[in-house]
């Protein structure tokens, strides 16, 4: 393997340029698991009344906010996996184990910014753990569908 010598002393393999098939075959599925899913559970939560999105787009045809289920969600999801592709597994423990602790506060921020409404019987503690299952499966599926990468 080639590896570039920089002025620090790192050895690093040289930067590869992959093509846009390539990138969708790989992280493609992922991403499309993950729209389904944030977008499936947003769905099942509003239809329950747990929570709402005030300010949406489209808010008389969508009942969830399509912008971030279909553009933010894939995006951080992205940012995630090729993070999660850098790390060991402890590595990864602890990235999971952070984004779950920090989706809370960002809910939280969320509301206070008029974005996001809870019901009264919604605890940030669901949020944890969902984002904990959810990221999980996001990254399992991923090293299923990528064994060869």
């Amino acid at each position: 393997m080639n590896t570039v010598k920089h002025s620090k002393g790192l050895n690093l393999p040289p930067w590869q340029k992959k093509s846009l098939p390539f990138l969708i075959k790989e992280y493609g599925p992922t991403v499309f698991l993950a729209i389904l899913l944030g977008t499936s559970l947003d769905l099942y939560f509003v239809g329950k009344n747990m929570y709402m999105f005030p300010i949406r787009p489209f808010p008389e045809v969508f009942s969830v906010n399509i912008a971030f289920t279909f553009v933010a969600l894939p995006v951080l999801v992205l940012v995630y996996l090729k993070m999660m592709k850098q790390v060991s597994k402890w590595g990864r423990v602890g990235i999971i184990l952070f984004l779950s602790l920090l989706m809370p506060i960002v809910e939280r921020f969320s509301e206070l910014f008029g974005l996001f409404v809870h019901s009264q019987e919604w605890k940030h503690i669901y949020t944890f753990f969902g984002y904990l299952i959810f990221l999980s499966i996001i990254l399992l599926f991923y090293r299923l569908t990528n064994k060869d990468h």
